[in-house]
């Protein structure tokens, strides 16, 4: 099959199309025809090797941790789905049977969910991860009814996501963008403000209650605003800071599929809130698997609005 892939660590010239075996579906998981995938900060941090030593992987890799596409094989112990279904889902980069991830003409999903007419094949294709991710760091904060959370980086892929979930929950949502971003959060349902010095000033002018929660999603060196904002470091989460022990804030970092079933019962709820129009996917750009190094390189200048995804 063609697949997406990197055979050496470095930057994003080094991914390539190329014929690769294809994967079948184990035990409890499903193989697609992948109509779109997911291109993360993830995606690239793992092809330039900063995961290396604690993420191990085999060489040749396929990258992408989501997609969307059209089930044609199930494995044993599948009831729910069959061939022919529309599907989004996860992939376990950590099966050792697979190449890798989600950025070939098949890939193994280890969960999934079915793809609501609402989303496109592109919005859903880079959907499931963000979602998984959103909702383990909601669910760790006990984002509810009543509560202001403070999302930093509300306009990537993560933040307009979280945002989104947050709202449904019954939460009040002030989110951090560049200017030329603040209608777009409008439109999510957050209250917009910028990044930056000053954050605490302006969140707090903002709000008379002050925040209650902070989710960090850029890894931008705020947490000790965010920190004072919320009233503690056990009232912040990050998912991109890598200083966050420093602070006493904790890291979320998703360990796989099997990690947290509780987070995948997010999938569910954006199936649901998509179908009611209250949840979309804003796609920062379409590549194609030729052009997926343009795609890494905007995934890695941190500026992209939305989901970057690769259409098959």
């Amino acid at each position: 099959m063609r697949a997406l892939m990197f055979a050496e660590y470095g930057p994003a010239s080094v991914l390539e199309v190329a014929d690769v075996p294809e994967p079948h579906a184990g035990p409890g998981q499903i193989r697609v025809a992948v109509r779109a995938s997911g291109v993360a900060p993830h995606d690239c941090a793992l092809r330039a090797g900063l995961f290396r030593d604690v993420m191990p992987i085999r060489l040749p890799h396929v990258p992408g941790v989501d997609a969307a596409g059209v089930v044609d094989e199930v494995g044993a112990g599948v009831t729910d789905v069959r061939p022919g279904d529309a599907v989004f889902g996860i992939v376990d980069l950590a099966d050792p049977g697979q190449l890798g991830g989600a950025g070939a003409e098949y890939a193994v999903l280890s969960a999934w969910a079915p793809k609501p007419d609402a989303l496109s094949w592109e919005q859903a294709g880079g959907a499931a991860a963000n979602v998984e991710t959103a909702t383990r760091a909601l669910d760790r904060l006990k984002v509810d009814t009543g509560t202001t959370l403070l999302i930093e980086g509300a306009a990537g892929g993560v933040g307009t996501v979280a945002v989104q979930l947050a709202v449904a929950r019954g939460a009040t949502v002030i989110g951090t963008a560049s200017a030329h971003n603040h209608e777009f959060l409008v439109g999510l349902g957050a209250e917009p403000t910028t990044y930056g010095p000053g954050l605490g000033e302006r969140v707090r002018a903002m709000t008379a209650q002050g925040v209650d929660l902070a989710l960090d999603c850029v890894g931008s060196g705020s947490l000790p605003d965010l920190v004072d904002l919320a009233g503690g470091p056990d009232r912040v989460v990050t998912i991109a800071d890598m200083n966050a022990a420093e602070y006493g804030v904790h890291l979320t970092r998703s360990a796989g599929p099997a990690a947290d079933p509780q987070a995948l019962e997010g999938l569910v709820t954006a199936v649901t809130l998509a179908r009611q129009g209250r949840f979309t996917v804003p796609i920062a750009a379409a590549f194609t698997l030729e052009n997926a190094a343009e795609a890494h390189r905007l995934s890695e200048t941190g500026h992209a609005r939305g989901k970057i995804v690769l259409t098959h």
